[in-house]
C-alpha cells in the first residue's frame, strides 16, 4: 500500500493531476465498493469504452456526490476490478477513498488512465471471490460490503456461479448487477437472450441486491450512476420497470448454462 501511494504521488507530480486518495488501515466508511467489470471479449472496444467512461461519469456525478452526504461517515471505498476468465482478475484502481468531489475526479482519472485490455473466456464466480478476498484484507471497516457486477455473458469457467454467490454473500457481502444486453442474441451456442434473468436468478444475492437491466448504449451512463447512488445511499425507490430485485423462487433458467453451452461448443 505504501509502494501505492508513492506511485500515485509521484503521477500527481509528474503528469499535474490529483492522485487518489487510498485508504489507510481502519478506515471508517459508509460502503466498501469493488466494482467488477467485464473485460472479456465477447466485449468489442466501443463498448468496453463506453463501460468505463459510464463509470467515470457516474463517480463524478452530483446525484453520487449528494448521495455521499447521506451516510453517517459521509464517505465511501472503492476498487476498480477488471475481470474476465478464472485466472484473470486485475486490480486497475485500488481501494480509494471519496467524500469529496475531488476525491471522485481523482478516482475518475485513475480509471482514465489505465489502458484498455481484452481477456478470453467469462468467470463471474472468480470476480466474486476476487472482490471478496479484497474486501477481507484491505483492513477497511464499512458499513456495509457490496460487489457490482457488470458483464454481458454467462459464467463459463471457473467455479459454479451460484454456489460461489452464496458463499460471497455468507460473508456478509451483498452482490448487485449490470447486465449488458447491448446487442440481439445472435443464436450462436454462447449467447443467452435472457441475461438479465439469469444475474436475478444466479449472480445477485445479500440484502436488498438488485439487478439494472441495460438494453442500449444511451441508457448504460444513467444506469451505472442510478446503480451508484443505490450502492452508496442505501436507499431504494419505489419499484420501477428498470431496478429488480433477485428472484426469490427456483431459477428460472439454469445457473450452469454458460458451462453448459461451452461445452457443447468447445468441449472443455
Amino acid at each position: 500500500m505504501a509502494c501505492m501511494r508513492a506511485f500515485a504521488a509521484l503521477v500527481a507530480a509528474l503528469f499535474g493531476v490529483s492522485a487518489p486518495v487510498l485508504a489507510r488501515a481502519d478506515t471508517m466508511v459508509d460502503v466498501e465498493l469493488v466494482l467488477a467489470v467485464d473485460v472479456s471479449y465477447s466485449m468489442d472496444l466501443d463498448e468496453l469504452a463506453l463501460q468505463r467512461e459510464g463509470y467515470i461519469a457516474a463517480v463524478t456525478s452530483p446525484e453520487f456526490l449528494n448521495a455521499l452526504r447521506l451516510g453517517p461517515h459521509g464517505r465511501v471505498a472503492i476498487a476498480y476490478v477488471e475481470w474476465a476468465g478464472a485466472d484473470e482478475q486485475k486490480l486497475v484502481v485500488d481501494w480509494t477513498l471519496i467524500g469529496s468531489p475531488s476525491e471522485a475526479r481523482a478516482f475518475a482519472d485513475a480509471i482514465r488512465r489505465a489502458p484498455l485490455r481484452r481477456v478470453y473466456r467469462t468467470s463471474i464466480s472468480s470476480a466474486m471471490t476476487f472482490g471478496a478476498d479484497l474486501m477481507e484484507g484491505n483492513n477497511i471497516r464499512g458499513l456495509r460490503r457490496v460487489i457490482d457486477i457488470s458483464g454481458d455473458g454467462t459464467n463459463n469457467q471457473g467455479p459454479l456461479v451460484d454456489v460461489t454467490r452464496d458463499a460471497v454473500v455468507a460473508r456478509g457481502i451483498t452482490i448487485n448487477g449490470l447486465p449488458l444486453m447491448l446487442k440481439e442474441a445472435s443464436g450462436s451456442l454462447l449467447d443467452i437472450g435472457d441475461l438479465d434473468i439469469y444475474y436475478e436468478d444466479c449472480v445477485i444475492g445479500g440484502p436488498g441486491a438488485f439487478v439494472i437491466p441495460v438494453r442500449g448504449t444511451h441508457e448504460f451512463a444513467d444506469a451505472i450512476k442510478t446503480k451508484l447512488v443505490l450502492e452508496i445511499a442505501g436507499v431504494r425507490p419505489p419499484p420501477a420497470p428498470l431496478l429488480r430485485h433477485a428472484s426469490a423462487a427456483e431459477p428460472r433458467v439454469s445457473c450452469s448454462i454458460g458451462e453448459r453451452m461451452w461445452m457443447e461448443r468447445w468441449g472443455n
